[in-house]
């Protein structure tokens, strides 16, 4: 409340406490003036009361109420007509009283809230630095704490020579692909041609041993005539019908013919011969082109994988350094937020492990009021209604609007809610946070904390 709200607040006590004072003298006075049996100053009696009353008091004490509430009112017009200036004030005054305490709800069940971020570490070591110290303002980035790093940064000595080593092996095996690809190719080329080549002269050696064959049959067929041409030459010179020279001429003859089918026999035995091994070459022709041709896209695909095995090495060595780089990097302990420093743990010299808090921030730079309504003031609250709340440690007003509603009672989200199935139900008016956020720029919001408590009215008209 404002100083010249409360002087004038105390002005118009005093007021009426002496107004009060005043009525009470005066029907003192009158109460007086009545037992001694005078009127009252001022006020002449009526002519009709002047006149001796010839009713006896029996009579005077069975008149109607009404009557001598109409006698009283035409002996005191004017304490009458104030009375009733009183009444029509008293009446217009309580429908205002209501009209107004109609168009707003208000609580003292309500605090100021606020985000507080709770920082903790992330890798275990020694604390070697310390910036900050309880209720110090940060900015977002500031450095809060050092831990020792020095472990951490011969991690990241090793991972950053592994990622080397990787990347070299890595380049080392990459040309391979290439060159097997190429000697695959050159394989297969060069086992098919050889196996085109066999073939060839297999046709050849096959057209040699028909050949020979045809002289073997030409042979045979020289010598059987050639032996007969002897044997009828042998009986005309037994019968002298012939000379011995020209026996002797078929003989010769019969024993060329002879020969001469001994080596045709014996050049078709070579061919078959000659034929068999060029079939043999052909089969290891064949042999070595489908192993060619076989093995050549595994021996590809081997050096491919060791190439993708190298590669997912070089991966797996940078994440190793990226890893090790975070790590070393979590050493400086910075604030994630700007806002006040509060409940500070941690002292130069303390060993931290991960996950341990630390210390906690107080985002100061966005606040709001959180007010615990009874259920059967919020029948006519909505987001969006504008909001006044009165700050307890300042006596300062501030305004805002109403946010959200709740989702639950405050008791739903209690570690124990109550279980009203149990048998112990008990009705009772249950209160749900109503969250009012402050308008931005109104001079005094940096003074607030999460905490403080308030007194907010939403105007619901």
């Amino acid at each position: 409340m404002q100083p010249s709200e409360s002087t004038e607040r105390e002005l118009s006590l005093s007021r009426i406490y002496q107004e009060q004072l005043r009525i009470r003298e005066e029907l003192e006075r009158l109460r007086a003036e009545r037992s001694n049996g005078s009127e009252p100053a001022g006020e002449p009696r009526p002519e009709a009361e002047k006149k001796p009353d010839s009713s006896p008091p029996a009579l005077e004490q069975k008149r109607p109420s009404a009557a001598r509430a109409h006698s009283w009112l035409r002996e005191h017009p004017r304490r009458a007509a104030l009375a009733a200036a009183a009444l029509v004030v008293v009446a217009a005054g309580a429908l205002l009283l209501w009209l107004h305490l109609r168009t707003y709800e208000s609580t003292d069940d309500a605090q100021i809230d606020g985000d507080i971020s709770a920082v903790g570490a992330r890798v275990s070591g020694t604390v070697t630095a310390l910036s900050v110290q309880d209720n110090q303002a940060v900015k977002a980035g500031d450095v809060l704490l050092e831990l020792d790093g020095a472990e951490y940064a011969v991690a990241l000595a090793q991972a950053e020579a592994n990622l080397a080593q990787a990347e070299a092996q890595a380049e080392a095996q990459q040309p391979n692909v290439a060159i097997t690809e190429t000697t695959s190719k050159t394989a297969i080329a060069s086992s098919g041609s050889d196996l085109a080549g066999a073939a060839a002269e297999l046709a050849a050696l096959k057209q040699d041993q028909a050949a020979a064959s045809a002289r073997l049959k030409e042979a045979d067929a020289r010598s059987k005539l050639a032996e007969i041409d002897r044997s009828r030459s042998e009986s005309l010179v037994e019968s002298g019908s012939s000379s011995k020279e020209d026996l002797d001429q078929k003989t010769s003859a019969a024993d060329v013919a002879t020969a001469e089918l001994t080596a045709a026999r014996a050049a078709v035995d070579a061919a078959s011969k000659r034929l068999e091994q060029q079939r043999s070459r052909i089969a290891e022709a064949q042999s070595r082109f489908e192993d060619a041709r076989t093995n050549a896209p595994q021996q590809l695909d081997v050096q491919r994988a060791t190439v993708a095995s190298h590669t997912a090495s070089v991966k797996a060595a940078q994440a190793a350094l990226d890893e090790a780089r975070l790590r070393f990097g979590y050493t400086r302990i910075v604030a994630p937020v700007g806002g006040i420093v509060g409940k500070k743990s941690v002292n130069i010299g303390d060993h931290v492990e991960p996950g341990q808090q630390l210390l906690a921030i107080v985002q100061t730079g966005t606040l709001w009021v959180t007010a615990n309504f009874k259920e059967t003031e919020l029948a006519r609250m909505h987001p969006g209604q504008r909001a006044r709340i009165d700050v307890d440690a300042y006596g300062s007003t501030f305004t805002g609007r109403v946010e959200s509603m709740p989702g639950a009672s405050g008791a739903r989200y209690s570690l124990f809610p109550p279980e009203n199935a149990s048998g112990n139900y008990v009705k009772v008016v249950q209160r749900l946070p109503v969250r009012i956020r402050l308008d931005p720029g109104q001079p005094g919001l940096e003074r607030l904390r999460p905490g403080m408590s308030v007194e907010p009215k939403v105007y619901v008209r």
